[in-house]
């Protein structure tokens, strides 16, 4: 199967999680697509291997005791050979030796943690990893269409023109153009783009879709901000 092209911004990630403690899954799961990413399992090693070449994950979190092959084994296909050497890992496993962790290190984990964890701990170690390995990180730019954002400057460009945008509708195309053609619940929008503690309700949500959506017509060019009814809002240039 042809490899997937690196992608052209930061997107909601996918998760390939290697783990054979069902219950540990469902935990590490609900706290994963709680933060927005998507999450795919299995307890094979095989399997993991197979996933890797249908599915590209951005990210694997890898038990190194599994079913079938090793964690350790999996990381050092991957890393010799496979059609995917630079697919970040993270190896989870209760092997909490020096050695251990030197020994998943050197086979070519990109991180380690040791069993028990905390799920807010392993959240900040994906995104700590995907921060290290994404290539837009790096240029501080997103691009979607015909859209531009610089990161560094604040600017937004549109076609090769400038477009006026306001803080609030920055921050909330930003995110639009982090997690490309995914639909956002309201609350979802309210909780990832003004905070969990905001005290702002819906209809806020949808003044600043208008004000957003004003700023990108500034600018010739299709609609990009996609309605759906009954759900909400995503940024997609193909609303037909």
């Amino acid at each position: 199967m042809p490899k997937r092209s690196p992608p052209e911004m930061s997107t909601a990630s996918r998760i390939l999680l290697v783990e054979d403690d069902v219950a540990l899954v469902e935990l590490l799961r609900w706290h994963l697509e709680q933060d927005d990413f998507e999450v795919q399992s299995t307890p094979s090693g095989e399997t993991a291997l197979r996933l890797v070449q249908e599915q590209s994950p951005d990210l694997i979190l890898l038990d190194w005791m599994i079913e079938e092959l090793s964690g350790l084994e999996v990381c050092r296909r991957l890393r010799n050979g496979g059609d995917y050497p630079n697919v970040p890992i993270i190896m989870l496993t209760a092997r909490g030796e020096e050695v251990d962790r030197v020994n998943a290190l050197e086979t070519g984990a990109d991180d380690y943690i040791t069993k028990p964890f905390s799920p807010k701990e392993l959240l900040a170690r994906v995104r700590a990893v995907l921060r290290r390995v994404r290539p837009v990180l790096a240029t501080e730019r997103l691009r979607f269409a015909d859209l531009e954002m610089d990161l560094a400057s604040y600017r937004v460009r549109r076609g090769g023109q400038s477009v006026s945008i306001g803080p609030t509708e920055f921050r909330l195309l930003r995110h639009f153009m982090e997690n490309p053609r995914r639909a956002f619940p309201r609350e979802r929008l309210m909780h990832n783009v003004w905070g969990p503690s905001s005290d702002i309700d819906a209809r806020t949500v949808d003044v600043h879709i208008r004000r957003l959506r004003l700023a990108l017509a500034s600018v010739e060019g299709p609609e990009l901000i996609r309605t759906i009814r009954g759900v909400g809002y995503s940024l997609d240039d193909d609303l037909g």
